[in-house]
């Protein structure tokens, strides 16, 4: 596989001249494309900056940060618009669909905002629709539409732009155990059918479980690594559940 994104001794301060927080203390870690990688860690542990450095919500103070060959820790404003717009897809805990939007507006937003031909986001759409099983849902709003429903939807638009990377924020954070593992389905399914390359930060161990490796941050730092490789998701589940009592992590053990 070709490596996708890596990380190159990432170090990131908060704070001032009083009070200075290390949230990452020299990090290095790769991604190959079709990866499915989670992050957990407990509070603090510095899994949500590493997830805001890469998707360059938040600058790095020292190393480097690199999707498909490119250094996007130096890239400049007008070039991290184009790059978050086109080579990234997020989804959030919570869904972040507009109300006022239908179903199909929310999904085709993404084209609209580079201005994608109408045959090109009508081609794309149907194709995304069809694949996230969406196809009599369109003309709804957010309002009308279950939990799986609006969870689909919103994994649809991060995908509808065939982004280099998905970026999943605590994606199960808010949800049941039920409507969880719908979305973890979907995420599997968007990994494994269509090819996408996810990074997600979550609490969850049963989230991680469906990941092909789980990376544990403690205090900034890579605390280790567990690689799923022909093991069953409930035999790694078993593994992060360990490896989560060994950190004295604070997972959501659901």
């Amino acid at each position: 596989m070709k490596e996708l994104l890596k990380i190159s001794h990432v170090t990131k301060y908060y704070g001032g001249r009083a009070v200075v927080t290390k949230a990452l203390d020299g990090v290095s870690l790769s991604v190959e494309q079709r990866e499915f990688t989670a992050v957990m860690g407990p509070s603090g542990s510095g899994k949500s900056t590493l997830l805001n450095v890469v998707s360059t919500i938040d600058q790095v103070s020292s190393g480097e940060i690199w999707v498909e060959g490119e250094n996007i820790s130096r890239m400049k404003e007008n070039a991290l618009a184009a790059f978050r717009r086109d080579r990234l897809g997020f989804i959030f805990q919570d869904y972040n669909l507009l109300d006022t939007l239908t179903v199909e507006e929310n999904i085709l937003l993404p084209l609209n905002l580079r201005r994608e031909s109408f045959q090109s986001s009508q081609e794309k759409l149907h194709r995304m629709t069809r694949a996230f099983g969406l196809s009599d849902e369109l003309k709804k709003f957010p309002a009308e539409l279950s939990g799986g429903q609006k969870q689909r939807a919103a994994c649809a638009r991060a995908i509808i732009t065939d982004p280099a990377l998905i970026l999943a924020d605590e994606p199960t954070g808010a949800l049941d155990s039920g409507n969880a593992r719908g979305l973890m389905q979907t995420l599997d399914m968007m990994n494994q059918k269509l090819g996408s390359t996810i990074l997600m930060v979550t609490h969850d161990p049963v989230a991680a479980s469906y990941a092909g490796r789980v990376l544990f941050l403690k205090d900034g730092k890579i605390w280790c690594e567990i690689l799923r490789g022909e093991r069953s998701r409930q035999e790694l589940h078993r593994e992060i559940l360990a490896a989560t009592v060994a950190l004295g992590g604070d997972a959501d053990v659901r």
